[in-house]
């Protein structure tokens, strides 16, 4: 079965009596160009071998591609239908784990699968058993999960294709109209770029808005933040965001005081205002 052909998928759907969940975000992609660069960006220098975590596979097509290339893919998939049917529609490959679930039970309590097989438990999570994640996410919970990955600092590298507006917020700068707190909290960790818009055309069923690939590579430049710290952090922007309109000696009152509003504020700014609250603390 060609997964880029939308005529062989909508044949497979109809014969099976299987019809995309727009509650799961269920858009399948058919374009054998987006597919391809999607796999090239995410597999830039990850040697073949490698585990590779994938969240959502659908009907496999970038799982597919990945185990071709040699890689060993664990893919995570809420749809039960989807889910039993992937490794047998590949031809059940060894280098093929399915995990019937919802990827967020699965990142956060790992133990209930023992099909993922992580080492031994280390403090930056589950997700630090891949060399890297590739995925076209679910449109309704790809940004939950791109913040749980993030917070827990095991990947080293994601690359996933999201709503464009979604991939505009997570790479926006500080004093972009588009900034937030994904973005705030993913680039804590992570560099954060977008590499290429996918049209809307790409996938079946079409979704309403075009998506985009987008890549989030792990630096170093914050690992010396303390976890009493990274918690203020995640507070204090949580808090801020919520209240984006009003400035921030508005928000914090005798904490913090600041005419600016919180997309105004870069990660270095956020990280300079936890510090010095703790300071006055101690």
């Amino acid at each position: 079965m060609n997964l880029t052909s939308p005529t062989q998928v909508k044949a497979w759907c109809i014969e099976n009596e299987f019809h995309p969940n727009k509650t799961l975000g269920q858009n399948f992609l058919i374009d054998r160009n987006a597919l391809v660069s999607i796999v090239d960006a995410g597999l830039e220098g990850v040697a073949p071998g490698a585990r590779v975590l994938e969240i959502g596979p659908g009907m496999g097509v970038l799982t597919e591609e990945m185990l071709n290339r040699g890689y060993e893919v664990v893919a995570v998939e809420k749809d039960p239908v989807l889910a039993a049917r992937l490794a047998e529609s590949l031809g059940n490959p060894p280098k093929l784990t399915v995990i019937a679930g919802d990827a967020l039970d699965v990142l956060v309590h790992p133990d209930r699968f023992p099909e993922l097989n992580p080492p031994p438990q280390t403090p930056s999570g589950p997700s630090a058993s891949f060399s890297c994640m590739v995925s076209n996410l679910p449109y309704q919970a790809g940004t939950r999960i791109l913040l749980e990955l993030v917070q827990q600092r095991g990947l080293q590298a994601m690359t996933v294709l999201v709503q464009t507006e979604v991939a505009d917020r997570l790479a926006a700068k500080e004093g972009s109209k588009t900034r937030g707190l994904a973005g705030v909290w993913a680039q804590l960790d992570y560099d954060v770029k977008v590499v290429r818009k996918v049209a809307a055309s790409c996938f079946w069923p079409r979704p309403a808005i075009g998506s985009s690939v987008v890549t989030l590579v792990r630096h170093d430049r914050n690992t010396g933040l303390t976890e009493e710290e990274r918690d203020l952090f995640h507070r204090l922007t949580k808090q801020a965001f919520e209240h984006r309109r009003k400035q921030l000696g508005s928000i914090f009152k005798d904490l913090i005081q600041s005419t600016a509003r919180a997309e105004e504020l870069s990660n270095d700014d956020w990280i300079n205002l936890v510090k010095g609250l703790l300071n006055e603390d101690a």
